[in-house]
């Protein structure tokens, strides 16, 4: 079997292997058996929560309240409402600022009682709020309607051994307030002994338990018995442990709960956007989380003990639906056994005289070349679609997901056989090192300057020009690379042990065909169709993996990882041999196609009423000044937008806009409008306390505070509750309050006088009543977040004298 002929079906097995996998399921109709999970059922729910937009403190989120009550006490559960000011300072909040977040929420709490009413419960959480002018099908009315949907699985399979306490909470997208009022003042949270949370960050894909709390192995094992198996890996544990992202789980984690979180990820343009409608919403992906937590829930529901603390696990899926789970100390014995495949692979060769150290040694410098010339590839294409970092500059990105991913892919690939191809043919170095400069040099082109892409350029030049010298045989190139596996894979193996599987089951699996195969080198006739059948299996399983970190982040360059661990297993049948060009030729052909897939995700607009661009303009008007302006909030400016804000006659130029974003905005000047502005007062109170009372003017939901003190001080409270703000003296602390009509007291002790520096943004979402009316929107763009909205902004400067001296009776 000819090697390129065998490349190319390993190539597309792997490709049909990793979509099979990531397929979602058939959706269960309206009709399915009791004890099951029924999309069909749980959409019923979804389309009543997602009519309309329903953030926090809004009228349609107090209907969705309302709608959540009564589908509560239909299951039985008595539920009710946790009303209840809260505020949460933000942990990962960057610099040396404060965040925070309060308002007032309404948890919705209801139990289905289990047998033994003492025991710790079991709790079902997701939020019913969503983000402004976003339906919130996904994110998350398919959590709620999931945890409702499993509710009636497992009061229709009998009464469970312990209390299933099923939690919606309020806030979510305003900062977790609903979970952290739950679990700080709800007399419930006590009683609870294991949690399931279910989130999405998109409308479609797979579910993926992507969270555990720490010393996670008896978690581990309820996922190995759940029935369907969850997809999950403590790779992915790993990383979300790292990442500044929060779900209400990140609230129980901190109050040392145990539990599993949940969500998909896929179609993430609908992600907190007008499109994240019950329409858009994949059928499949709601059955696929509904049916996996259901497995996980039934379990700790019915057993007769909740899982407790253990050992973390090593863990991943493997094709097939497979869950293999192990010891961290495995890791070790799989390392050895890789070792020791390896090495008799190596003898193997060198009996029959096919293997030379020299090759060994350039091997190593092509896996070199693999890594920079990948990564600069990957960094030029993502620089050269002009799509910024930001998270709406890359919905132009995420509108055309497939057509990018493929991009990447094909570029991934390109990369891979042209430094395989090159090490073969071993001519031609200087022309492989000039191509790692210009793609390093291009880089500078798009984005700016770029030294990043400049360095690893040039360090790809140089590994070519050191390793391309000579063609290099299969079998010591291929060791070269296993060697470089093993090495990484004993560094994760000591730094992060429950990660080391990512490297570690692609190399057992190479050393396993290598050893076969005398690496590579013999020819028997069954070594080729095994090495394509061993390649396709590996390189399957990767791309699954690369799968989930290209939905989850927006950095192309972590591709390159992927694109070694699939050279690690399909090098054999990469590499050229007999100094051919056809493969160097060929990888060439893959590299310009890729960039060619580039340039029409630049300039082939992805815009349609089914993914709609961004628009986001307000009325920002200074009620100190009376000065108004109309801006944008978006990267870029469509033609809607650019009438919008010229409607008053005004140019439009970048400007700051403190208090509502710390980005530059588009604007342009605006005629006055009628606006109320916020309601300040600040108060010697008793026992020399200061306080401010900020209350946003009618109609508005959202205000935001930005304080700074001159003087340290001491004992903040919100609302008579202790604050840590007002912590760093010289910066600013950051307050949004929400949904609160009563407003916002914050106290302190001073030392003595001082002042305190206040700035506001009230936000009415409404265009003002007094302005040009916006005119109708294209149907390809669409409102995003507090869009059309008036803001009003102003400051004060505060000051108190020095408190009054004790004087003794």
């Amino acid at each position: 079997m000819r090697k390129d002929l065998a490349l190319a079906a390993a190539l597309i097995l792997a490709l049909a292997l990793s979509w099979l996998t990531e397929r979602t399921p058939r959706p269960l109709a309206i009709d399915a058996p009791a004890a099951q999970f029924s999309a069909a059922r749980a959409l019923v729910d979804d389309r009543v929560i997602a009519r309309v937009p329903h953030p926090v403190g809004s009228a349609a989120n107090a209907q969705a309240r309302d709608y959540l009550i009564g589908r509560m006490t239909a299951l039985g559960l008595a539920p009710q409402v946790q009303r209840t000011d809260v505020f949460r300072v933000f942990a990962r909040a960057p610099g040396p600022d404060t965040y925070a977040g309060g308002g007032m929420v309404e948890n919705i709490v209801g139990v289905l009682p289990g047998r033994d009413r003492q025991t710790p419960a079991l709790v079902l959480m997701a939020h019913y709020d969503s983000v402004p002018s976003s339906p919130g099908a996904a994110d998350d009315a398919a959590g709620v309607a999931s945890v409702l949907e499993i509710t009636r699985a497992l009061k229709a399979q009998g009464t469970p051994a312990r209390d299933v306490i099923v939690l919606i909470t309020d806030g979510e997208e305003a900062g977790l307030l609903g979970a952290t009022a739950f679990f700080e003042r709800h007399p419930l949270a006590h009683h609870a002994g294991y949690l399931l949370n279910l989130e999405t960050r998109g409308a479609g894909g797979r579910a993926q338990m992507f969270q555990t709390a720490a010393a996670n192995g008896d978690d581990v094992a309820l996922m190995r018995r759940a029935r369907p198996a969850p997809l999950a890996s403590s790779l992915a544990v790993f990383l979300y442990r790292r990442l500044p992202n929060d779900t209400d789980f990140t609230v129980s984690d901190a109050a040392h709960l145990p539990g599993l979180n949940f969500a998909f990820i896929g179609q993430q343009f609908d992600y907190h956007s007008p499109s994240a409608t019950p329409d858009n919403l994949d059928a499949g992906s709601l059955q696929h989380m509904g049916a996996t937590a259901l497995g996980a829930a039934r379990l700790a529901a019915f057993d007769p003990a909740l899982p407790g603390r253990a050992p973390d696990q090593v863990y991943s899926n493997l094709p097939g639906g497979l869950f293999l789970a192990y010891p961290v100390a495995v890791g070790w014995g799989l390392l050895i056994l890789a070792a020791g495949l390896i090495g008799m692979a190596v003898w193997r060769a060198r009996r029959a005289r096919t293997f030379l150290w020299i090759d060994l040694a350039q091997g190593l410098g092509a896996a070199g070349y693999l890594l920079t010339s990948a990564v600069v590839f990957l960094r030029l294409a993502r620089r050269a679609t002009g799509v910024g970092m930001g998270f709406l500059d890359q919905r132009q990105l995420l509108a055309q997901a497939g057509l990018w991913e493929a991009t990447l892919l094909v570029i991934g690939l390109g990369a891979l056989t042209y430094a395989a191809a090159s090490l073969g043919r071993g001519r031609g170095r200087f022309a492989t090192a000039a191509l790692s400069i210009l793609a390093g040099v291009a880089c500078s082109a798009f984005g700016g300057w770029d030294p990043i892409g400049l360095g690893v350029g040039a360090g790809g030049a140089v590994i070519a020009l050191l390793s391309f010298a000579r063609p290099a045989g299969v079998a010591g190139a291929w060791s070269g690379l296993l060697l470089l596996g093993l090495a990484m894979a004993l560094a994760l193996q000591i730094a992060a042990p429950t990660t080391g599987f990512l490297v570690a089951w692609p190399l057992t699996l190479a050393a396993v065909l290598a050893a076969a195969s005398g690496l590579g080198a013999s020819r028997s006739p069954w070594v080729t169709p095994l090495l394509a059948l061993g390649a396709a299996l590996g390189v399957g399983w990767v791309l699954t993996y690369a799968h989930v970190v290209y939905l989850g982040l927006d950095l192309p360059e972590l591709m390159t990882l992927f694109v070694w661990l699939a050279a690690l297993v399909i090098w054999p049948l990469a590499q050229a041999e007999g100094g051919s060009a056809r493969p160097r030729t060929l990888a060439l052909v893959l590299l310009a196609a890729g960039f060619a897939l580039v340039a029409v995700v630049r300039f082939a607009p992805p815009w349609s009423p089914r993914h709609p661009r961004a628009s986001v303009v307000e009325y920002v008007q200074d009620a100190d000044t009376g000065r108004a302006q109309r801006v944008a909030l978006t990267p870029d400016l469509a033609d809607w937008t650019r009438q919008v804000l010229t409607a008053d006659g005004g140019a439009i130029a970048r400007a700051d806009l403190p208090g509502v974003t710390t980005r530059k905005v588009w604007a342009a000047p605006a005629k006055a409008v009628a606006a109320a502005p916020a309601e300040l007062t600040l108060v010697s109170g008793p026992g020399g306390r200061v306080q401010l009372h900020a209350t946003a003017p009618a109609g508005a939901r959202v205000l935001n505070l930005e304080l700074r003190a001159d003087v340290p001080v001491a004992d903040v409270r919100i609302n008579g509750r202790p604050a840590a703000l007002l912590a760093h003296l010289g910066h600013w602390t950051h307050l949004r309050w929400t949904a609160g009509p009563d407003g916002v007291e914050i106290s302190f002790l001073p030392p003595g006088p001082g002042a305190l520096e206040v700035r506001y943004a009230a936000t009415t979402e409404q265009w003002p009543a007094g302005a040009v009316a916006l005119p109708p929107r294209p149907a390809a763009l669409s409102g995003f977040d507090l869009s059309d909205s008036t803001v009003v902004t102003g400051q004060r400067r505060f000051t108190w004298p020095a408190p009054a001296a004790k004087t003794r009776p």
